[in-house]
């Protein structure tokens, strides 16, 4: 499993990923496609680090990670999106588990954090599987979102 860095060089890929996901995007914006310039500020910040996601020599996904959330001081997962066309193949709880170890290994941090959009119940399965424990629930962009937390 390789991590790239999203650059401007790979917003192609990424928006190609981002899009093959049109029910996500309708959950999360209201719209089935994101554009150019939606993918690019939100893959190419300074506050957090959004990885194209490499396996077999195919880009398969994308993590977005944020180390220290300055309302709760814990490093967050923004988002895990796995390319349709590889969808329910194990690959999501391949990737999460992969960069689970990248980052123990790189620091010294106890837990991850991620919140869930309210009605997105497969994802919601998908994280409690992996060892993630509901812990609050939040407002975000106006929409309702589980938070949880796995401790390592």
């Amino acid at each position: 499993m390789i991590f790239e860095l999203i650059t401007p060089k790979s917003l192609e890929i990424t928006m190609g990923i981002v899009n093959s996901n049109p029910s996500y995007n309708v959950l999360e914006n209201g719209r089935p496609s994101r554009t150019i310039q939606e993918v690019s500020s939100e893959f190419l910040n300074t506050s957090t680090e959004s990885y194209l996601i490499k396996y077999d020599g195919k880009y398969i996904g994308i993590i977005d990670f944020l180390k220290n959330n300055p309302k709760d001081n814990h490093p967050w997962i923004g988002l895990l999106i796995i390319h349709q066309d590889y969808h329910s193949k194990g690959y999501g709880k391949k990737v999460y588990l992969s960069f689970e170890e990248k980052i123990i290994h790189q620091n010294s941090w106890k837990s991850v954090r991620l919140g869930v959009l309210k009605n997105n119940k497969k994802a919601i399965k998908f994280w409690e599987c992996l060892g993630f424990q509901y812990y609050a629930k939040s407002e975000w962009d106006g929409k309702t979102v589980g938070c949880y937390e796995k401790n390592f």
